[in-house]
């Protein structure tokens, strides 16, 4: 079945309700102002529309007009490329490079370890979680260095680290003792109308907004 006329004329982000790949699109869509249709997704149970548009059936999926992209990375560079205000990217290739290496081990080391505390057994959340905290731990000098993630604005960086720290307290791992440049990071990204914004009712409910 071919994408709804509907969905060809907007932009149209499959989502589910409370997943940090999926939350980090949802943050650029925010930063950028952009307006989309949301439809949210179970992964286990997913639309007929997802399986026919994405051949993983997988969130986060973004469709606009014939254009049909999957995995998060790959979605928000292009919407950084296709929305470039403001952008979210640094201008020189190193700083880009830089941030691109950090993204991708967002990617493999921190977010398995978000899922298998959301979805694994006890024994393996209890791992995850051990694992999660010293990263957490072990990256302390790296929000220490700069106002944002490696960098001295918000980058594309933090749209996939934020999401990861905004959770952190409802997975039951708690910041380390020098921790204070992590919970400064999360209150500058949290305090921003479009952080909130970002958020499905169930991550709203996951902790409270600075106030």
């Amino acid at each position: 079945m071919a994408a709804s006329p509907r969905m060809r004329n907007a932009l149209t982000l499959f989502s589910s309700v409370d997943d940090v790949l999926c939350h980090r699109v949802r943050l650029v869509l925010a930063a950028k102002g952009v307006t989309y249709d949301l439809i949210t997704v179970d992964p286990k149970d997913p639309p007929e529309d997802l399986i026919d548009l994405n051949p993983y059936h997988s969130v986060p999926t973004l469709v606009e007009r014939d254009l049909v992209l999957y995995a998060s990375s790959v979605v928000t560079e292009y919407l950084d490329e296709r929305y470039p205000h403001p952008p979210l990217m640094p201008v020189d290739p190193l700083s880009r490079a830089r941030l691109r290496l950090a993204m991708l081990r967002l990617e493999h080391d921190w977010v398995p370890e978000v899922r298998a505390i959301q979805t694994g057994t006890k024994a393996q959340a209890d791992a995850a979680r051990k694992r999660l905290k010293d990263l957490v731990t072990a990256s302390v000098p790296l929000f220490k260095a700069f106002k944002f993630f490696l960098n001295a604005e918000m980058s594309l960086a933090d749209c996939a680290m934020a999401p990861i720290v905004w959770r952190l307290e409802s997975l039951g791992v708690p910041l380390p003792k020098d921790g204070k440049a992590i919970e400064d990071y999360g209150n500058r990204i949290f305090r921003n109308p479009g952080f909130t914004r970002s958020l499905t009712p169930q991550e709203r409910n996951l902790r409270d907004l600075p106030g």
